[in-house]
């Protein structure tokens, strides 16, 4: 099987809402075929199929992939499921960290793991790991920041080790984006999330859909140069930090 004999199926995780919902939004647009795996429902206006499965259950998330890969080869992954308990480090609870990771980073290996046999028979893949600023560091987010932080560090392990089969991976790292859950976990009388804001050099939050747009570029098939970058959109929040 050719890439050109091969539909262009994409599965995003945890699309059902947010940033999800608007990569979901986007790469349907631009012609992929979306699946979403997202315990959640979707609007009835999302893109795609919904699967409904808890990503940080290793067993249930094992059987929704073989259905999924039942159908043939899956050519595109977004890995942008997530779990955020925020607490100081003397209030981080290990039963959450392990959630995080297991949410986060786990369900991105599983996932790859299942999916890239498919992508190296027809020769060519796009992986898009979805990070975080938080990865560089942010109070309040042990357990996030080191699931973050942990898909960067795959993304460029994965780009090295499947670059010689058509496949890129990439990770995109939003910064503060106007979300439901940037809101459940950033209130707006905080004197903490006013300084998030005020500290955007772009001067407003971020919209799911400008992450949407970076996602959307590296799933282009003429993205076929460019692997193993982590794309800060953040309005310029990170500039003079250290990746």
């Amino acid at each position: 099987m050719t890439q050109a004999d091969s539909p262009r199926r994409v599965l995003v995780t945890g699309a059902s809402s947010g940033i999800g919902l608007a990569i979901g939004r986007r790469l349907a647009d631009a012609g992929w075929q979306v699946v979403n795996f997202d315990i959640q429902a979707p609007p009835p206006d999302s893109a795609g199929v919904h699967v409904p499965v808890d990503l940080g259950d290793e067993a249930a998330l094992g059987r929704a992939l073989e259905r999924l890969l039942a159908e043939g080869p899956v050519l595109g992954l977004v890995n942008n499921v997530a779990a955020i308990r925020p607490a100081s480090l003397r209030d981080t609870r290990l039963a959450d960290f392990d959630r995080q990771l297991a949410v986060t980073t786990r369900a991105a290996l599983q996932c790859a793991q299942a999916l890239v046999p498919g992508m190296a028979t027809v020769g060519h893949g796009r992986i898009v790991n979805i990070s975080s600023r938080a990865a560089l560091g942010k109070e309040l987010r042990s357990g996030y920041a080191a699931a973050k932080g942990a898909l960067n560090a795959l993304t460029r392990t994965w780009a090295l080790e499947l670059a010689p089969q058509g496949i890129t991976v990439n990770a995109v790292a939003p910064g503060p984006i106007a979300t439901a859950a940037f809101q459940a976990a950033n209130p707006a009388d905080s004197a903490r999330t006013r300084r998030i804001v005020e500290g955007v050099p772009v001067r407003r939050l971020g919209r799911p859909e400008d992450v949407a747009h970076a996602v959307h570029g590296f799933m282009h098939t003429d993205a076929g140069f460019i692997t193993g970058q982590v794309l800060y959109v953040c309005g310029g929040i990170t500039v003079g930090l250290a990746p």
